[in-house]
């Protein structure tokens, strides 16, 4: 059984019972579009069972969200067939709807949910879905449940803001014992046999979008896909990440962000994989663990108390506001437009390849992303426009963008998370970067080389 922790119920309307119509009951894949190691799902199918109706995965991608372009919409695409093949597995319908121009109907939603006992979707704390369970609830005249499957510890067991790793990890790290366990998936007892409406994947370069961003040169979507990546990362890379993970020559990362992001594949089902792998390799996956589960759920638990302003400096703590005050008239050295930021047109060998790789590929290696990110405030002539720029670039060509880490990330360049440090031109107490200091900690020159031998 789904922990309570993890549902919350977003309006007081009653089911609809059999005789009154209900068909089914109707689980909404917005942001984890995955059948495996999902929380909603399985509620989903606990209320089915309990209701003796068959599930509906609902599945959609519209063409009017915010930089809507087909990196984005391919990913997302890449994972329809997946999803299909695993719903049929579980004895589930599943309907996934394209809706190629702004013409095409948007109430497809409604339309199902008119013929259900109650609607299962996922709860997220940021972008499009965190707006729909504000709104949609109101409207649906059934249950609205949201179910936390994103964190492994649910949101809902952190009842304050934390404002650093040192805060929640003694917390999480006490939690895991109870929330560290594999999803169990119902046998749904009454199979899907209704026909549902035909429906095709459909091609990004059909939609009424942008164009001009084009599909990742490194990234396939998909849970299939993910799946790839974590046993790939298993087998080669696990062993040496400790070692390795902040040197982006050496490859020893997850790559994981896209997938997670999209929901192809959960945090739950990493984290047991890798400590499953760990314990009967006798390695240490400590620092993975940490970034997987402590960091990200720390930028959840951000994401969740911050609401409409994450794309704002007031959210940061007070020393960061006081410092970027004290240095808001510091002379920038070299103050760039948006646009050369966007084509890679600075002074910075190093910069110019980590944006190239977020053109290319769709994401930056996090231990460069912090650098790049530093050299942008100190290359803009306000914080505020430094920020623009940054979450801007990432809405437009990151596959991990629009994610409570990706706000987090961004905002730990103007001290979120952080502690003060000595004081600094334009930075004042903010912890500075430097290209040099790069050069001593990293092969820069090595990264350099491949990022020039990427091709759009």
């Amino acid at each position: 059984m789904i922990s309570p922790e993890r549902i919350r119920v977003l309006n007081s309307e009653k089911p609809r019972a059999s005789g009154e119509g209900a068909r089914y009951v109707l689980y909404w894949m917005q942001m984890n579009r995955r059948v495996e190691s999902n929380h909603a799902l399985a509620h989903a199918a606990e209320i089915a069972n309990a209701n003796k109706l068959p599930l509906l995965i609902y599945e959609a991608l519209t063409c009017d969200y915010p930089f809507a372009n087909d990196r984005l919409h391919t990913f997302v695409l890449e994972g329809v067939p997946d999803n299909a093949a695993a719903a049929k597995k579980i004895h589930a319908g599943y309907f996934f709807y394209l809706r190629r121009t702004r013409e095409d109907s948007n109430d497809m939603l409604y339309r199902l949910a008119a013929n259900a006992h109650s609607v299962v979707t996922d709860d997220y704390p940021v972008f499009i879905a965190a707006r729909h369970n504000a709104r949609v609830p109101g409207k649906i005249g059934i249950p609205y449940i949201a179910v936390d499957s994103s964190c492994i510890v649910p949101m809902s067991r952190h009842e304050k803001r934390n404002y650093a790793a040192y805060a929640i990890r003694p917390k999480i790290r006490r939690e895991l014992k109870e929330f560290l366990r594999p999803v169990e998936m119902p046998v749904i007892r009454v199979r899907w046999r209704e026909k549902l409406p035909q429906w095709t994947v459909g091609q990004a370069e059909d939609c009424e979008i942008d164009h001009s961003v084009r599909p990742s040169v490194e990234y396939t979507g998909g849970s299939r896909a993910a799946h790839q990546r974590l046993q790939a990362f298993l087998k080669h890379r696990l062993r040496r990440y400790a070692k390795d993970a902040r040197e982006p020559s050496k490859h020893a990362t997850s790559m994981l962000s896209p997938y997670l992001h999209f929901g192809h594949i959960s945090s739950l089902e990493v984290a047991l994989a890798v400590s499953e792998h760990a314990e009967q390799y006798k390695l240490m996956p400590d620092e993975f663990l940490e970034e997987l589960i402590v960091r990200r759920e720390l930028a959840f638990n951000f994401a969740r108390f911050a609401g409409d302003q994450l794309e704002s400096l007031d959210v940061l703590p007070d020393w960061c506001k006081r410092t970027m005050a004290k240095h808001a008239s510091d002379r920038r050295p070299y103050p760039y437009t948006p646009k050369q930021f966007e084509n890679a047109q600075t002074h910075d060998p190093l910069w110019n390849a980590a944006q190239r790789e977020l053109l290319m590929r769709g994401t930056i290696h996090g231990y460069y992303r912090m650098y790049w990110g530093k050299k942008i405030i100190e290359w803009s002539p306000t914080y505020e426009e430094a920020l623009r720029t940054m979450i801007h670039l990432h809405d437009i060509h990151a596959l991990d963008a629009r994610d409570p880490n990706t706000y987090t990330n961004i905002l730990w360049c103007f001290g979120l998370h952080d502690r003060p440090w000595g004081e600094r031109p334009v930075f004042g107490q903010l912890r500075c970067m430097t290209f040099e200091g790069m050069k001593r900690k990293t092969d820069v020159n090595a990264y350099i080389r491949e990022i020039e031998t990427l091709s759009l």
